[in-house]
């Protein structure tokens, strides 16, 4: 695959890659007794549509069913699930009481709505997308319950796969509470990590296994940060899973800095960090572990912080804090109406109301014959101009490919299944087949594309195989049109925004921890440090896809990436820096003059790539001694 991705464009390459890892069988599981079930079940009390609509809830929800902790599960698949129930009963009553010019109207306003939301997180993308999808459907298809029922089902649907991922134990989770083995997991991998960064300094290596000790950090405090009743952690289990994370933090810092000095660690040191994840997975105490030498600063520091952490381990701890700060409602509204929100919101709109505004048109010129199913072309409109599923030139070939496999094979497939039952028994195995399928984007659309079309010939609907292809590529030719528009926004909106936010979130981290007054604030230095890199690991994957774009879209975020370099060595040797300062109060003539180039290379590469910062973030760099 990498010969191949050498030969072909970044955007071909892109839709030819599909990621890696093990079959999440729990995810599977959940899948098989999620949409089937409940489809089962209505059709046998008579209440065939109701299953459709719960079944389609279910369905929705599972495309969020992603690995991590339960607590995180509720806000990944219920803020979602709410907003397509609203999405549901909006289009409903609009698809039932107002005219066809009206609808596409009020869908197209609902679209720069969601768009722009989407810019906040993945949580509100996702909410964005089932609020839009659930919209055209509620307007779209033709069932008999009124709109309130048809979403207070639409939740039950989603609520039922939410109930069986609490509910459910994860298959080879026997350690401890079987409620915190995504924590465990998550907790677990920071300290392999680490170990991992160890290993690989004074390598090649090391750049790229930082980047994984963040990813490591992110998911962790994504798995312990779920919403919850009380503020704090309210069993032993979790208190102990706070703490235990808490205490790798030190343990990050350290490694990080060890790995910007460049100079190869004992091999003992790795295995502490190694002993620790073992004791957090198997919920067993970590015994003696092995010393490191106190030969330099970040030696000494890696040494002080496998101390703290095994005394947490082995006595407990009472640091329950993420190193994490709620964003305000004014950074949100800041996000929502900034560059990144007002393109993406404009693009959105633009596609989904003209998806609306076409299937409309062909509807009631009677090109779907007798049958109103017009609903796919918007909502396929939808996940197409959704950059979380890749470049957009990747995204139309994936979803392209996606839909004529799915539809053939439902094609093939009806011909030979029994009705009702082998329909029912399709979407069971779809459901399954969702979690294993979301690894590419073609794949996901070819399982969706099968359970839709089972759905919609269980509620009576004929078999519409062919007519999905069509709406499919003019879904596929609406956003590739509107997603070469010139005039929507800013360019590279979305990119350019995440890197300034990264930028900004470096100079505060740089500004805490050479300000002498606040070296002591160890806590506020690890959110400070948390945030930077969690910023720059977002800056870095929007830069990436962006790169991944047909020429015309990647030149608009040409710079940046040298820009997010720059900004990953600056916070690397804030880090340094922080560790050294730590040890003896005095930082060296290389971390002065270092942090100066940087600083200045910043400047330099931000004036190149037209990023605006916000005033006061030039900082003097105070000497050595």
């Amino acid at each position: 695959m990498s010969r191949l991705s050498a030969a072909v464009p970044p955007w071909l390459a892109h839709a030819l890659r599909a990621q890696r890892g093990p079959v999440p069988w729990s995810a599977v599981v959940r899948g098989a007794l999620a949409a089937g079930p409940l489809l089962l079940l209505a059709v046998l009390s008579g209440r065939t549509s109701v299953g459709v609509v719960a079944a389609l809830g279910a369905m929705l929800a599972g495309i969020n069913d992603r690995p991590g902790s339960r607590r995180a599960a509720v806000r990944r698949l219920g803020v979602p699930a709410l907003a397509g129930a609203g999405g549901l009963l909006v289009g409903s009553y609009a698809g039932q009481h107002v005219g066809a010019v009206t609808l596409t109207l009020l869908l197209t306003v609902l679209g720069l709505v969601a768009g722009a939301v989407s810019a906040v997180g993945p949580v509100a993308s996702g909410a964005g997308t089932q609020l839009l999808v659930a919209a055209a459907i509620g307007a779209g298809m033709p069932l008999p319950e009124p709109g309130w029922q048809r979403a207070l089902f639409f939740v039950g649907g989603a609520g039922w796969l939410l109930v069986l991922r609490l509910a459910l134990p994860t298959p080879g989770a026997i350690a401890g509470d079987y409620r915190f083995d995504g924590e465990r997991d998550a907790v677990g991998g920071v300290y392999d990590a680490v170990a991992a960064l160890l290993e690989a300094v004074g390598g090649p290596d090391a750049p790229g296994r930082r980047v994984a000790l963040t990813a490591a950090l992110d998911h962790a405090q994504d798995a312990l940060g779920g919403p919850r009743l009380r503020p704090y952690a309210s069993s032993a289990a979790e208190r102990r899973l706070h703490a235990q994370y808490a205490a790798a933090l030190p343990l990050a810092e350290a490694a990080t800095a060890l790995a910007w000095a460049g100079e190869a660690v004992p091999a003992r040191a790795v295995e502490g960090p190694r002993r620790l994840a073992v004791a957090v997975r198997t919920s067993t105490h970590t015994g003696p572990l092995p010393a490191p030498a106190r030969s330099a600063p970040a030696l000494r520091a890696l040494d002080d912080a496998l101390l703290h952490a095994a005394d947490t381990f082995d006595r407990g701890g009472d640091d329950s804090a993420l190193h994490t700060r709620r964003r305000t409602a004014a950074s949100l509204a800041r996000t929502v109406l900034g560059s990144a929100g007002r393109e993406y919101g404009l693009r959105v709109a633009l596609c989904f109301g003209a998806g609306v505004a076409v299937a409309q048109a062909l509807h009631h010129a009677r090109w779907y014959g007798s049958h109103a199913h017009w609903y796919w072309l918007p909502a396929t409109a939808v996940f197409l101009v959704k950059p979380d599923f890749g470049p957009l030139a990747s995204r139309v070939i994936c979803r392209a490919a996606g839909t004529v496999l799915g539809a053939v094979l439902f094609a093939g497939l009806a011909a030979l299944l029994p009705r009702p039952a082998g329909l029912v028994a399709l979407v069971a195995l779809c459901g399954a087949l969702i979690p294993v399928a979301t690894r590419h984007f073609a794949a996901q659309t070819a399982v969706v594309t099968v359970l839709v079309l089972s759905l919609v010939m269980v509620g009576g609907e004929p078999a519409a195989s062919w007519s999905r292809i069509g709406e499919t590529l003019l879904a596929c030719a609406i956003v590739l049109l509107v997603g070469h528009l010139p005039a929507l926004g800013q360019r590279g909106g979305g990119v350019r925004a995440r890197v300034t936010h990264a930028a900004e979130a470096a100079h505060v981290y740089l500004a805490h921890v050479l300000d002498d007054g606040t070296t002591d604030d160890r806590a506020g230095r690890w959110t400070l440090r948390r945030e930077a890199y969690r910023a720059l690991a977002e800056a870095r994957a929007s830069i990436d896809l962006a790169a991944a774009e047909l020429p015309a879209l990647a030149r608009h975020a040409e710079g940046t990436d040298e820009v997010a370099a720059t900004l990953e060595r600056l916070v690397d040797t804030t880090t340094a820096c922080a560790v050294q300062l730590d040890d003896n109060g005095r930082l060296t003539p290389e971390h002065t003059e270092r942090i100066t180039a940087l600083l200045d290379e910043l400047a330099e590469g931000r004036e190149r790539a037209g990023l605006v910062m916000k005033e006061g973030q030039a900082l003097a760099v105070p000497l050595a001694g």
